[in-house]
This record gives C-alpha cells, structure tokens and sequence, in this order.
C-alpha cells in the first residue's frame, strides 16, 4: 500500500471560537498549544514516520492572504515533517478534499483523509483501519453511540424570562430547543477518522454532481459501494470546542501552556 494522507485544515473555527467572537477576536484550534507544539503538527506526526503513508497534504485555507499566513506559521515545521501545503477550498469542506485530490501522486494505491484537529488519534486505531484496508475497499473508525440521542425541532423556542443581553454580554443564557423525537440508537455509531479508501474509488466518488456530505465515506456509500467499520476509540478525540483541547491534553498526558503561543514563538 502506498496512502496519501489528506488533512483538511482551511476551516475557520467558528464553533471554537464563538466565545472569543464576543471579545473581538479569534485564534484557529489548529495552533493551540500541545506539549509545546501546535495541534497540526501533532497530527502530521501521527503519521509521518509509517511506513504506508507515501504523501501527506496540508490543505490550508482558500484566501490567498490567510494561507500565506497559515504557510508562515506552518510550512518550515510541516516540511521538514514531509508534507506539503496547498490552499483548501472556499466554503465547504468537501472542496478542501477536493482541491487536494489534485495533489495525490498517481502512483499512491490508497487515500486517507484525516480531520486535523484529531491530534490524539492512538496508533492502535491507525494500525486497524490501515490492515483493514488493504483487503477492503473502504474503511471508517466508529465507536458505538452509548449516549440516549434525541432529535429537536431546528428553530429555538421562547424563553419570556430570559435576560436579552445575557447572550450578548457572554451570561449564563443559551437556546432552548424542544424535543421532537428520541431515537433508538441501536446501529448508531459516532464516525471518527481516519477514512481510507482506494485511489479510484474516492476519485470516482469526486467525480458526483452533488458532493454535499458530512464526512468522504458518505460519497462512497451514495455511489453504492460497501464502507466497512472498524472499532474506533474514544480517545480519538476530535478538537471543535474550546474545552476539547482541555481534555485532550489530560489525555495526552500535556500540561497547559504558561507562555506565549506556540506559533507566536516563531
């Protein structure tokens, strides 16, 4: 086997940076500090020393200026790590993939696509989906839903004692939302990565007229192919709130940065 690993790293941390937003101002998750280095960088190095993985991709943000940018805080550290840098798409993040599948080598037999922000991911896990791939033609980490899973109405409900300004000023206030169903999570599992796929079969999957989906395998399945599960693991924690990365490092066994960030010490 021969995988080219794609990150998809061009997101904009919206729902980690909500609290910030109300302060003015903004960070990526991706630069959060762990054990003296960044969360990016954390990833790239869960993968780069295997002997299958034969390209990594770093798809980076779309804006010409933000991924300057992103290079400039990225691109010597990643490097020297093996990967390359490319700018990702512009909304969505089937487009990042998308623009990065351009950079696959044709001789790579396989394609993994990681989230980014999963630097924690166990080399156990890694060491599955990789053996299971190399007999079959799709392959996902899920880890079975063990929590009671309801289903509420999208729009929020009224709240006629709630304080107006609480939202604004950062209180205690936060939507209510009113259940519509409770489902029988019985076959539910919570998807993780990495995915790994077969090179013509991802690229054929990129090649539909719609590709709006929440994760690579779902494209596989609309094409009708069979995607395999293999056990996932519930360490494999992926960052998308700010308390995410606090118990990633209680994890990871890392302790919280006392200084200046670290992509600010270069």
């Amino acid at each position: 086997m021969k995988i080219a690993l794609i990150l998809p790293a061009a997101g904009s941390s919206t729902r980690y940076n909500t609290t910030d937003a109300l302060l003015g101002s903004s960070r990526s998750k991706l630069d959060e500090d762990l054990g003296g280095r960044p969360v990016l960088q954390r990833t790239v190095e869960l993968f780069h020393t295997r002997p299958e993985i034969d390209t990594i991709i770093v798809a980076g943000p779309h804006d010409r200026e933000q991924f300057a940018d992103f290079a400039l805080r990225h691109q010597d550290k990643l490097t020297l790590l093996g990967a390359k840098l490319i700018q990702g798409g512009a909304n969505e993040r089937y487009e990042t993939v998308q623009a990065a599948l351009e950079h696959v080598p044709e001789h790579c037999t396989h394609i993994a696509v990681h989230d980014a922000a999963r630097p924690g991911t166990p080399a156990a896990l890694i060491d599955r989906v990789i053996d299971v791939a190399s007999r079959h033609h799709a392959v996902i980490p899920a880890i079975p839903v063990s929590d009671t899973i309801k289903r509420v109405r999208v729009e929020p409900i009224d709240d006629p004692g709630a304080d107006p300004l609480a939202n604004i000023l950062g209180g205690s206030s936060s939507p209510l939302y009113e259940v519509e169903q409770t489902l029988d999570r019985r076959g539910l599992m919570q998807v993780q990565t990495p995915q790994v796929f077969e090179r013509e079969l991802l690229l054929r999957a990129y090649q539909q007229e719609s590709l709006a989906s929440t994760d690579d395998a779902g494209l596989v399945e609309r094409l009708g192919e069979r995607v395999v599960v293999v056990e996932g693991d519930e360490r494999n924690l992926k960052i998308t709130r700010p308390g995410d990365t606090e118990v990633l490092r209680a994890i990871l066994g890392y302790a919280k940065p006392t200084q200046r960030a670290t992509h600010k010490k270069f």
